[in-house]
């Protein structure tokens, strides 16, 4: 990951404690980062049952949510103090089921502008299988407007 540069170790402590103890959402799916570079980022879901559709595979929904997040947690190392970020469009290409394990998404920043942020992810699972691709589009607001 030369590529990427590193962020501060404070902040990167910092971020990955506030992302898996005071979101809710990250807290209610059990979230967490693995790891954070400027415009880099890998988020873990553990696979549950509360995870699972009616067949025990996971929900859409359960590969969307990381990769989503990792998006979020890639630009957080490239956006000021006083600006924020939506997601404002993602898609997502389903490739492989997932009954176990650990859903981890990879995101990487292709784009920052002014606005807006394009990130790309690859979805896998604990053995490295890629189980979704996504792209995602990111809106860059500055706080209070």
């Amino acid at each position: 990951m030369s590529e990427y540069e590193d962020i501060s170790p404070n902040f990167k402590n910092a971020l990955i404690k506030k992302m898996k103890t005071t979101v809710p959402f990250w807290k209610l799916l059990g979230m967490e980062v693995v790891d954070v570079k400027k415009g880099w980022a890998i988020v873990k879901l553990p696979y549950s049952d509360k995870l699972a559709q009616p067949d025990g595979v996971a929900h859409g929904g359960a590969i969307f949510s990381p990769a989503d997040a990792a998006v979020a947690v890639a630009l957080l190392g490239l956006i000021d103090k006083s600006e924020t970020l939506l997601t404002i469009e993602m898609k997502i290409n389903y490739i492989k089921a997932i009954r176990e394990g650990d859903i981890i998404a990879e995101a990487k920043i292709v784009h920052r502008g002014s606005k807006t942020a394009i990130g790309d992810v690859e979805v896998r699972n604990s053995q490295g299988n890629l189980i979704a691709k996504c792209l995602a589009t990111y809106m860059i607001i500055k706080n209070g407007s």
